[in-house]
């Protein structure tokens, strides 16, 4: 009878996780066979097709996992130890390198494009409305997204202490993210885009991405919640706000009405000037919540863990925090200066826009100002030089954002090329430096390996910046000029330059740019080269725990 009990005891059995994940992967691979068939268009079906695949693969995963696990699923502590889930954290981290490059070489492929037209190769699938899109998702949202999931996954089971909630969902996460940025990317390429700025994909990626993102909630708040740390450290607070935020932000943008189950078409249900306000109340807090907000959590971790160094004023960077979110949601209309939209709205907007320079410029501060006592560093760590020169960039950005929305400065500069030298310090000196600064310290972290070169770092970082300097100097300069080319009338009131004459004028400027793409595009391989031999270094030994002096609150 013992014995009978201690085989039921030890009989192996799916977790609801594991069943209801293989049953709905089952249903989506039967109907998205079904839709296939049916499909209006042949590329709407090959994502019908990728659909089914994807999901019978998952399912056999699944199944497969399921017989070789033991019988009990990893146990939360061992030895009173955290035993924390890396595996997602390291499949992020890689997919985010290899994203990176994908984005950066697309960008530098439509710069190309700009300056030397031919670039284009005559072919529908590279005319540069459809790379454009296909390189602005690639480095923000399969790239910046695989970082920010890969961060905030380390950062909630280390300051919580505690194992990732849930078994199957981390991987499911991490795993549909990326598949739905497989779907955007090739539905760009084929022309599937419903033309929306940040929010191309089309009605039934949204869907998809809508059920990842609330499960991407749900582990990081189960994991919140099975803390054993009393404290819920200032970086959750930005990565709770990134995640609550985007989903409502994604929600609101994307409501839409499909044209059939088996057509990609949809229509979004707003319309007219509505439309433009939804979209860029979209549109902007996507840059202040997926690239400010989740990028100030890596900031807020990484930088005092590779100083070694408490963060400098913790009760500045909870006012940060609530000031940041509170102004932030407020500044979308500043990008519809001069259109339909009523003229309170537009300076609602800008109001808030320059109220954001305050709040912005104090989590620049906290983060400098964390080096406090470890100046000496940024001579010998490049990473760390990195990530102090991306918050530097942070600063630079929000000053010449609120700048920007002001009317006047707007009515030269909206439309021109000085708008996209300002996306380009921030995505590429702030979202980044502290993105590259992070897989640094992740890759050695998570494989314990020691970083292959130091040396490779400080080329990459000394490469990029030199790029990120020709580029944005480059597009403010052609901008600038572009705006007051636009605006300069003759003695009789007629335009002095027609279209082709600034035109021809920025072309110079779009060499330079294209340049600037080139060294940054470089950097970034250094860092692939680097992490590869990282990589492929022998483990080291487990360093003794150190015995760290405790700082008192303020």
């Amino acid at each position: 009878m013992a014995d009978t009990a201690i085989v039921a005891a030890k009989t192996k059995s799916m977790t609801i996780g594991e069943g209801g994940t293989a049953l709905a992967l089952t249903a989506l691979a039967f109907v998205s066979l079904v839709i296939a068939a049916k499909a209006y268009t042949p590329e709407y079906a090959l994502h019908a097709y990728l659909f089914t695949a994807a999901s019978a693969a998952a399912v056999i995963a699944i199944v497969n996992r399921y017989y070789e696990r033991a019988a009990a699923l990893p146990p939360l502590t061992i030895d009173g130890k955290p035993n924390y889930n890396m595996g997602p954290v390291k499949f992020a981290t890689i997919a985010a390198v290899v994203w990176g490059i994908a984005g950066f070489t697309v960008g530098l492929w439509a710069a190309l494009e700009l300056a030397f037209p031919v670039f284009n190769l005559d072919l529908p699938w590279f005319s540069f409305g459809r790379i454009r899109p296909l390189h602005t998702s690639a480095v923000i949202f399969a790239f910046g997204g695989n970082v920010l999931i890969a961060t905030s996954f380390y950062v909630v089971q280390r300051t919580c202490r505690a194992r990732l909630a849930g078994d199957i969902a981390p991987w499911f996460v991490v795993l549909g993210y990326n598949f739905f940025i497989v779907i955007a990317g090739t539905g760009y390429l084929l022309g599937i885009t419903q033309s929306k700025e940040y929010a191309e994909p089309e009605w039934y990626s949204d869907l998809w991405l809508t059920v990842v993102w609330v499960v991407y909630l749900l582990v990081y708040l189960g994991t919140v919640m099975r803390r054993t740390e009393p404290h819920i450290y200032v970086a959750n607070w930005f990565y709770l706000a990134f995640i609550l935020t985007i989903a409502v932000l994604h929600l609101g943008n994307n409501a839409a009405v499909p044209v059939s189950l088996f057509s990609s078409k949809s229509y979004i249900v707003w319309s007219g000037v509505q439309d433009a306000m939804v979209q860029w109340w979209y549109g902007h807090n996507a840059v202040g919540f997926f690239l400010t907000a989740g990028f100030l959590g890596i900031m807020y971790y990484f930088i005092p863990k590779r100083a070694d160094r408490p963060v400098y004023s913790y009760r500045l960077s909870i006012i940060h925090f609530w000031a940041l979110i509170f102004l932030y949601i407020w500044a979308g209309p500043h990008h519809l200066h001069y259109t339909a939209l009523p003229d309170w709205a537009q300076t609602l907007g800008m109001t808030f826009s320059i109220m954001l320079w305050m709040p912005s410029w104090g989590g620049m501060i906290n983060g400098i100002m964390t080096l406090s006592g470890a100046w000496d560093k940024l001579r010998t760590d490049p990473v760390l030089r990195m990530m102090v020169v991306s918050v530097a960039f942070y600063g630079m950005s929000t000053f010449e954002g609120p700048m920007m929305s002001v009317k006047v400065v707007n009515s030269l500069s909206h439309y021109t090329d000085w708008t996209i030298g300002h996306v380009h310090s921030g995505a590429l000196g702030w979202v980044g430096y502290i993105s590259f600064g992070a897989i640094y310290c992740l890759v050695p972290w998570l494989w314990n390996r020691k970083l292959y070169s130091l040396r490779l770092v400080n080329w990459h970082f000394w490469v990029s910046t030199i790029g990120i300097v020709l580029y944005i100097t480059a597009m403010w300069v052609s901008g600038i000029m572009q705006g007051l080319m636009w605006r300069a009338y003759t003695a009789l009131g007629f335009l002095e330059y027609s279209f082709v004459e600034t035109v021809q004028a920025m072309h110079p400027f779009y060499e330079i740019r294209a340049l600037g793409g080139a060294l940054y595009l470089t950097g970034a391989l250094l860092m692939v080269w680097n992490i590869w031999k990282t990589l492929r270094t022998p483990a080291v030994e487990a360093a003794p725990a150190r015995a760290f002096a405790m700082t008192p609150a303020e």
